[in-house]
């Protein structure tokens, strides 16, 4: 059994599926436009692979693509309620890469109104590194598709694994860093992860202190999510847990210390220059 369970999007094991005009079209159907992750010998050439299987005994559905969670804008509906002061009346936007004192935060979701930020929300997401290359099981799959391929990779016996350890810790020390500018200035910022990688982390550090499920008053908010197969033959998302925390209960998982800071105005007036039309969001 080929162990990438989606390629741009789709099930793998579904059947019907177009694969000789998918795979062509390099399509990701999460942000309605080109799969940004290509290969660094062939950048014309866009990868695709979602999700994987992994684990010795149980293999499970792994994401190690962030842009994959952002499927039917579920996480942003799911952070609605963190906008304490957003109104009725008031605009709604996504706004993607924006940067804060300690690096830059993926998506904000914004409460505006007459183009005016009332309230927001960073949002980070992260997935699961791997080590290795996916790229031969890939192309194994291809060729089991029946969809010409640009080499003979899948004959490597070159295999991938998963980059626990570091992809934990390095988001972990990102959080600390940047959460400790939301919490000065009163707002949230979530991460948003797969149940897996939650469980490894409560697993590997010290998460017992965590306000379980969240409270809303706390600026770090995890959201993490499951995976399961539909009906329909389609993999979807689902919130399974919620934790929160503070900025010294990120310092207790990690013993680390930030000095982030920025006034409120400075992020306001980045996301003003970039909430447009085109940023519009509409819950599901």
């Amino acid at each position: 059994m080929n162990k990438v369970v989606e390629l741009f999007g789709r099930n793998t094991r579904k059947k019907g599926a177009k694969w000789l005009k998918i795979i062509p079209a390099q399509g990701c159907p999460f942000l309605g436009k080109r799969c940004y992750k290509v290969r660094k010998s062939d950048p014309d050439i866009s990868i695709g692979s979602c999700t994987v299987l992994y684990g010795a005994a149980n293999a499970e559905p792994i994401i190690i693509c962030p842009t994959r969670l952002i499927e039917r804008g579920q996480i942003f509906t799911d952070c609605l309620h963190l906008l304490t002061t957003h109104e009725p009346g008031n605009e709604l936007h996504v706004v993607s890469e924006v940067t804060v004192p300690g690096g830059s935060v993926d998506y904000f979701l914004v409460s505006a109104k007459r183009g005016k930020v009332r309230d927001f929300v960073g949002i980070e997401l992260q997935t699961l590194d791997t080590t290795g290359t996916v790229w031969p099981e890939r192309q194994r799959l291809v060729k089991e598709l029946g969809v010409p391929r640009s080499d003979n990779a899948e004959e490597s016996t070159k295999a991938f694994g998963m980059n626990w350890k570091m992809t934990a810790k390095t988001i972990l020390v990102q959080m600390h860093h940047k959460v400790k500018t939301f919490e000065h200035i009163n707002k949230k910022l979530v991460l948003v992860i797969q149940d897996k990688l939650l469980s490894y982390m409560t697993r590997e550090f010290r998460f017992d202190h965590l306000s379980n499920p969240a409270m809303i008053g706390e600026p770090m908010h995890f959201h993490a999510y499951s995976m399961t197969c539909d009906d329909a033959g389609e993999y979807s998302l689902s919130l399974a847990s919620r934790l929160s925390t503070d900025v010294d209960g990120i310092a207790s998982c990690l013993g680390l210390q930030a000095e982030a800071r920025v006034e409120l105005a400075d992020i306001i007036t980045r996301l003003e220059l970039k909430i447009s039309p085109s940023t519009r969001f509409r819950p599901v």
